[in-house]
């Protein structure tokens, strides 16, 4: 069993634990539809909360005058509940729901770290085989751009308690690994003559890195809107919850989008270079030239529409979806419906 053999085993079982990832996240987040809004956003259990009503109710009792003792209505003590049920029960429930979600979340992330590891060895067992680095084609591209995004996502998860990205995270990986594996995948090959050069490094990993960076910004922009929506409608219940504030979604996704936006004018600018090198001139106006443009302007609007026309929130939002639907159709769209120079990255 040679290193492609193994790289392809590596990539196809990684597209498998991403999909158990994905249900492990999808069972968190259809979990979380019990957890109680006011339990999720105060700090402190429902049992604390009721009881510091019945303290505030004891003190204004005895305040009451004459001293006399009043004593809080049975409805409204902790071993009843308005509804009729036990509301002593309230508590342990509440907590059982939570301890739920957690546990689905845990296994979750664990298994996104092994899908991680899986790819990471197809990765490099593939650069192994070709004996170059493994971003000469649209199946290695895509499975290293796979390997960016996750990567982003562990970082984002496990130091800075995001893991609320993990469900649309685990899917675009999945769906990402699972079209490599099965529509993109070529064997093994030597590099054009065109690819021979520094700025094949230099270009391509400027350009895995701002895409990781601009998918992250994406997610971030959708979740917002859903948060949003909830929000202003008053209905944050479930898993939105566990999200932060809209506002503060808002503000992730800019600063990935604002991260990324000088890294894809050097992904760029590079290309250009590299084009001189290989073809002669800095820019010819191919398919793949032009879209990468396109992305460009996109998120220039972006940024440029939040530093002078203040569209925060929702309009922002749209434009950065929209950049990372203009990202993947440059990636993927341009190499399966258009021929240029390019076509040498397709399947």
């Amino acid at each position: 069993m040679n290193e492609q053999v193994l790289s392809n085993l590596s990539m196809v079982t990684s597209v498998v634990v991403y999909l158990l990832a994905m249900f492990a996240h999808a069972a968190e987040w259809a979990s979380a539809r019990r957890l109680d809004p006011a339990a999720e956003t105060v700090e402190g259990s429902v049992t604390e909360t009721a009881s510091q009503r019945v303290a505030e109710r004891e003190l204004v009792a005895a305040g009451a005058g004459g001293g006399s003792v009043v004593e809080a209505p049975a409805a409204e003590t902790l071993d009843s509940h308005p509804d009729g049920t036990g509301g002593a029960d309230a508590p342990a429930e509440a907590g059982a729901v939570r301890q739920r979600v957690e546990s689905f979340g845990r296994i979750g992330f664990a298994l996104t770290v092994i899908g991680f590891a899986l790819s990471v060895l197809g990765v490099v067992l593939r650069g192994v085989a070709a004996g170059r680095a493994p971003w000469g084609n649209m199946y290695e591209f895509t499975t290293a751009a796979m390997v960016f995004i996750v990567a982003v996502y562990l970082v984002l998860a496990g130091r800075f308690r995001m893991r609320w990205l993990g469900l649309p995270v685990t899917l675009l990986a999945a769906i990402g690994n699972g079209l490599a594996v099965t529509v993109f995948y070529v064997a093994v090959a030597p590099l054009v003559p065109a690819l021979h050069s520094v700025w094949f490094l230099i270009h391509i990993v400027a350009a895995a890195i701002s895409g990781a960076a601009f998918n992250v910004g994406g997610v971030a922009s959708i979740l917002y809107l859903i948060k949003r929506r909830a929000e202003n409608k008053g209905a944050v219940r479930g898993y939105l919850t566990r999200l932060p504030e809209a506002r503060k979604i808002d503000v992730i996704a800019y600063r990935f989008n604002a991260f990324a936006f000088p890294l894809w004018t050097f992904t760029v600018a590079a290309g250009s270079i590299w084009a001189e090198y290989a073809w002669g001139r800095y820019w010819g106006w191919d398919p793949k030239e032009t879209w990468a443009l396109v992305t460009w302007v996109i998120y220039a609007c972006y940024l440029h529409a939040r530093a002078t026309a203040g569209w925060r929130g929702r309009n922002a939002a749209i434009i950065g979806i929209i950049g990372m639907a203009s990202f993947w159709f440059n990636f993927i769209g341009v190499n399966l419906l258009f021929a240029g120079l390019h076509s040498y990255a397709g399947v």
